[in-house]
């Protein structure tokens, strides 16, 4: 078996062909990154190893206006960013096309049916059919048959095995035909050349009436190389299983209202951003979208990892692959399918399975390098014997043993199979990774810096003073708290008396990170954030009195003081748990905060962290990451606020739950999308098996060439069994690879080992995390 999976060139060519991207579609089906730069993904179904990754990405980034190019083998995709102003997209695809890779644009709905594996059935169904019907000649052959009927069997086994190769060895041989036609090399050259080698002698053999022919050998040669290939495709679409069932959620179209009343049922990737859509209940929400009309109750499992429905109702948002159960809604598009919240969790889990990890990268180099090796041991093989023996048939049925034998399956196979399950893993415990390298630099932390609110807590406060504080005072800090998305911002919005009044206008509205929101209405500067920044309107952020003059958030007016405010939070779920998880793997475990010291200190005494820092601002942050890493920690930073960003991007490796604001999950490399802090130390136990699982494949794959290799050479492995130890040796990778499916690694928190307890928040700034 070949560490390529199976042509897929040869089974969609024609398909290809037809569906060449122009470069509108180019254009609308990609991703803008900005005025410029776009990304876009394609199919490209020729990748088969490590040297076709390399030619692709080496290949595209000769372009000027391509500004990275990245391979994934196991979804046999590239992916690109470009420049829009610098060139036409469609020469992307010329380039990958006069490389030999002729792309086409993904779509989620073709992995529905496999029909690699159909096509792997068929070959393997006709070569068993043909190696068992030539064995049954052989065997006449072997028990003594005159020479006449042994010539008439040779030539009826050459008759069976002629179509029998041609039709189920096309796996092999089309893709072998079109790496040498790009002048390159790939795994399954020597694989197509041993086959035939093996058949020209068996027919150079028959020709001349000789005694022996490898009809039968040539055959199930390639009988046992279909199993192994099979089996590896199944296994490995085991590995990806979890993206599979992600792109399963997608439904294929959805009714559309047009703005006549009209209802028209349209195909997903026709839906554009500002339709009307009809979503009935049972089923699935087909891209993010805001109620307009209708009460139901949804299951949102998929996004936050709750069994209990949740009620949405006008202007409610959905995501998209989550199920409407119990009654119809008409919804407005909010983005096309391509940009929805499901594509972005399969690009996600991609981007883990795909990225160029070191372990990634050696694997590849070697691979690269052994194509040519494995053609010069075989070839010296055969000169070797020959001048030894004078048999050139013999030397040949080495040099055909050599050829399968050495191929680099094993090694090729010893990362990106461990990166596939690891992702699937994290994902079905609601983890996202956002770089496939992160899982590595993961796994090499010795410290974790966790921020408090909306971290350490829910990051659902709820005002605790309302009833103190005149309505006129609420109502103005709600209006101006609405502006921003911070937790402590949103329990003011909410806990608004009159909500369903005209809300207050603002001349203007400024969010200051580390200190909190400025407004200002009829020549009024309100403020409302930390005491000392409120109550001093020349301080700038983290100025003014050395402690502050109210212990909490602070309503102003020209530094006039109005109102304060305290609220109350309640600890994530196994925060505490968590910590002394981490604690037991011998990890230093720290907590910063943005608020007091004193409120800082009462929460690290109830999840067990001893070295705390409190009052601190986005820099102090964002220094504190870099003091520890010039210290010679790797820290693994845990954050969700606008402030928390600076230090998870210094952060040797950072994680962010799915609440955090948009620029938090943006600078994370780990997403959680449930609410337990478990999600921490399954990720670092998942990370670190990984790690030690490419470790134990690699070993394996060096144990088997350093047997394998000196075997052949000797002589004492016919073809047949080295396609059984390639194959074999391949499977051993890819089975020692799943063992990471397997129960939840020891140290994770379990859920609902700590209760919820409410502390204080009272000192955080409203608008910037604490």
């Amino acid at each position: 078996m070949s560490c390529c999976p199976p042509g897929e060139a040869s089974l969609e060519l024609d398909r290809v062909l037809r569906a060449v991207p122009s470069s509108e579609e180019l254009r609308l089906s990609g991703t803008a990154l900005d005025d410029d730069r776009h990304q876009i993904e394609l199919s490209v179904p020729d990748v088969h190893c490590g040297g076709c990754i390399k030619t692709i990405e080496d290949g595209l980034s000769r372009l000027p206006m391509v500004e990275r190019a990245r391979v994934n083998l196991s979804t046999k995709r590239v992916s690109v960013v470009w420049s829009q102003s610098k060139s036409d997209p469609a020469e992307i695809v010329a380039a990958l096309s006069a490389l030999g890779y002729h792309p086409h644009l993904f779509d989620l709905g073709s992995e529905d049916e496999d029909e690699t594996l159909k096509t792997l059935i068929r070959s393997l169904a006709v070569a068993g059919f043909a190696a068992a019907n030539i064995m049954l000649l052989s065997v006449s052959v072997w028990s003594g048959a005159e020479a006449a009927t042994r010539d008439l069997f040779h030539w009826i086994s050459a008759l069976i095995a002629i179509p029998a190769l041609a039709y189920s060895g096309r796996v092999f041989f089309r893709s072998a035909i079109s790496a040498l036609r790009n002048g390159r090399l790939n795994m399954d050259v020597p694989i197509s050349l041993a086959v035939i080698l093996a058949f020209l002698m068996s027919l150079y053999e028959t020709a001349n009436s000789g005694e022996h022919a490898y009809f039968d050998a040539s055959v199930t040669l390639l009988f046992f190389l279909l199993i192994g290939r099979t089996l590896d495709h199944v296994m490995r679409e085991r590995a990806r299983s979890a993206v599979k069932g992600l792109a399963r959620l997608a439904p294929r179209g959805a009714t559309v209202i047009g703005d006549d009343g009209r209802r028209d049922f349209r195909p997903i990737e026709d839906i554009a951003t500002g339709m009307t859509v009809l979503i009935a209940a049972g089923d699935r929400v087909p891209v993010d979208a805001r109620v307009i009309r209708g009460v139901s109750d949804l299951d949102c499992s998929l996004v936050n990892g709750e069994s209990v429905a949740q009620p949405v109702s006008p202007g409610g948002v959905l995501r998209a692959g989550t199920l409407n159960l119990t009654g119809p809604l008409t919804v407005e598009a909010l983005a096309p399918a391509s940009r929805s919240f499901l594509a972005e969790m399969i690009r996600l889990m991609e981007v883990a399975e795909g990225a160029k990890a070191g372990y990634r990268r050696l694997a590849d180099r070697a691979a690269q390098l052994y194509a040519p090796v494995v053609h010069l041991v075989a070839l010296a093989s055969f000169c070797g014997w020959l001048a030894v023996s004078g048999d050139w048939q013999k030397a040949l049925y080495i040099a055909i043993a050599v050829l399968i034998i050495t191929c680099p399956c094993a090694l090729a196979l010893a990362v990106p199979v461990v990166q596939v399950v690891a992702a699937g893993r994290l994902f079905e415990n609601g983890i996202m990774v956002k770089d496939g390298t992160a899982m590595e630099r993961l796994a090499e932390i010795d410290w974790v810096t966790f921020d408090k609110t909306g971290t350490l807590t829910a990051g659902q406060p709820r005002l605790a003073n309302g009833a103190d504080i005149a309505p006129s005072h609420l109502a103005l800090a709600a209006a101006i708290g609405a502006h921003s998305r911070h937790p402590l911002s949103r329990a003011l919005a909410a806990s608004a008396p009159g909500r369903n009044q005209t809300p207050l206008s603002f001349d203007r509205v400024e969010e200051v990170p580390g200190a909190g929101l400025e407004a200002e209405r009829d020549g009024v500067v309100y403020r409302l954030g930390r005491s000392n920044w409120a109550l001093d309107v020349n301080a700038e952020p983290g100025t003014g009195a050395d402690e502050p003059i109210f212990g909490q958030t602070v309503l102003s007016a020209d530094g006039r003081f109005l109102a304060a405010f305290v609220f109350d939070d309640a600890l994530r779920p196994d925060a505490a748990a968590t910590v002394s998880a981490l604690h037991a793997k011998g990890l230093s475990v720290d907590m910063i905060s943005g608020d007091q010291t004193e409120i800082a200190k009462r929460l690290a005494g109830m999840v067990g962290i001893t070295s705390f820092r409190g009052g601190v601002l986005p820099d102090g942050k964002s220094r504190h990451v870099a003091g520890l890493a010039e210290a010679g920690h790797r820290v693994l930073m845990v954050g969700d606020g606008l402030n928390d960003a600076p230090a998870l991007v210094r952060a040797h490796v950072s994680m962010a739950p799915a609440t955090a604001a948009d620029v938090g999950r943006n600078a994370a490399d780990f997403v959680f999308l449930r609410d337990s802090l478990a999600a921490v130390v399954l990720a670092l136990d998942v990370s670190r098996k990984a790690g030690r699982l490419i470790r134990q494949n690699f070993g394996l794959a060096i144990v088997y060439n350093m047997i394998a290799i000196p075997t052949a050479i000797l002589g004492y492995a016919t073809p047949l069994v080295a396609a059984l130890a390639m194959s074999s040796s391949s499977i051993v990778v890819v089975l020692n690879s799943l063992r990471l499916r397997g129960p939840k690694p020891e140290g994770a928190a379990a859920p609902g080992t700590v209760e919820q307890t409410a502390v204080e928040a009272g000192s955080a700034p409203v608008g910037s995390g604490p």
